[in-house]
């Protein structure tokens, strides 16, 4: 019995001391039925990526700089084919376009097909909160989607970073790409 009390109050001070390192969160995903991982690499892999940031979630920073410092850290966190991040509209429209778009502090009625036709309802921030809806758009049409959050004092923050890492995790999920014959959850 004392063994048992010695395990569980060494869990209770683990979970108390690991959960500020858990601080991100990331919620929900939706993957469009035309979603596949191997369009995401082949588009991205070698090439720079438009990002479209909405929002500021640092309103005590101009939003420019904020964009400027969130960058190196989208980088740095991002997901596996080579590509670069880049605020920039390519010189010439792509067909498909391809670009993520990211809303901090959206509003509650924001949906992907809003985000990716360019249209962007906010609400304001919450001091001392991150919080991002994160779309992959081709053209109109929303492939994937999902929310993250994490308490952050600014774009140089360490928990932003994570939370950049397990956001793309989600939104350019490559288990999708991975099917066996044999395994017939990623049969299509």
């Amino acid at each position: 019995m004392a063994a048992l009390r010695c395990v569980l109050m060494v869990t209770l001070i683990w979970l108390g001391v690991a959960s500020p390192l858990r601080a991100q969160t990331v919620g929900g995903f939706d993957y469009a039925p035309e979603y596949d991982f191997s369009e995401f690499w082949a588009a991205t892999d070698g090439r720079l990526f438009q990002v479209i940031v909405a929002g500021n979630p640092f309103p005590q920073w101009p939003l420019e700089q904020v964009k400027q410092r969130l960058l190196p850290v989208m980088q740095a966190n991002k997901p596996r084919p080579a590509l670069t991040f880049t605020y920039q509209s390519p010189p010439e429209e792509l067909r498909p376009s391809y670009r993520l778009v990211l809303v901090f502090s959206l509003a509650n009625d924001l949906t992907a097909a809003r985000v990716c036709a360019g249209q962007y309802f906010l609400k304001p921030p919450t001091p001392g909160q991150a919080y991002v809806f994160g779309v992959y758009c081709r053209n109109d049409l929303a492939l994937s989607q999902t929310t993250a959050w994490t308490p952050a004092s600014g774009p140089d923050d360490p928990r932003l970073g994570q939370m950049f890492a397990q956001l793309f995790l989600v939104l350019f999920d490559d288990r999708r790409w991975q099917r066996s014959p044999f395994n017939p959850w990623f049969a299509r």
